[in-house]
């Protein structure tokens, strides 16, 4: 087993114990929120993995091109905006999607932009902001969001130059996901 890999965790582990020991209310609040987050995290990843696994395994990576590719134009970019707006759950549980995405052939630009898609225009976060800041101002906040991010997106694909995209993919299809 490789601890290196794990290094972060016991650094975090003897920061809350340090913690503890320096004030305890302090110390003990902070294993409480840890605790919580962590109990989250059980709650979403799950269906995520199962979700991504189905992904992996029912659809081919030829469809994937074909819909999210290099030439998947427009179409690409409205599946990479309703993916990210249907999903539910915390940005983390769309990283192991994108990975997907991304072994299967999906254009960087598009999975990044789902990712974009996903941290803010999620369908029950679009209800309770129209609902408490009004339609005007929701709408707003999507068009520049969705602006944003896909103009972001094609940027930041575009300033990654062609080799690195490649060993991008490269390792993301070496990995198990």
């Amino acid at each position: 087993m490789n601890l290196r890999r794990y290094s972060f965790a016991f650094v975090f582990a003897l920061i809350m114990v340090g913690m503890y020991f320096y004030d305890h209310s302090t110390g003990l609040k902070a294993v409480n929120i840890t605790v919580q987050n962590f109990r989250e995290m059980l709650l979403f990843l799950p269906p995520i993995f199962i979700l991504v696994g189905l992904l992996d395994v029912w659809v081919p990576k030829e469809t994937m091109i074909k819909l999210m590719g290099e030439g998947s134009g427009l179409k690409g970019i409205m599946i990479a905006f309703i993916l990210g707006s249907a999903a539910a759950g915390p940005l983390y549980a769309a990283f192991p999607v994108a990975a997907v995405l991304i072994k299967k052939g999906a254009r960087l630009a598009y999975v990044l932009f789902f990712l974009g898609a996903w941290s803010s225009t999620k369908l029950p976060l679009v209800i309770y902001e129209s609902a408490s800041l009004g339609l005007r101002f929701t709408l707003i906040h999507i068009t520049v969001s969705i602006a944003g991010f896909l103009s972001a997106a094609f940027f930041i694909e575009k300033m990654i130059p062609a080799r690195s995209r490649e060993l991008i993919y490269e390792k993301t299809r070496s990995q198990e996901v």
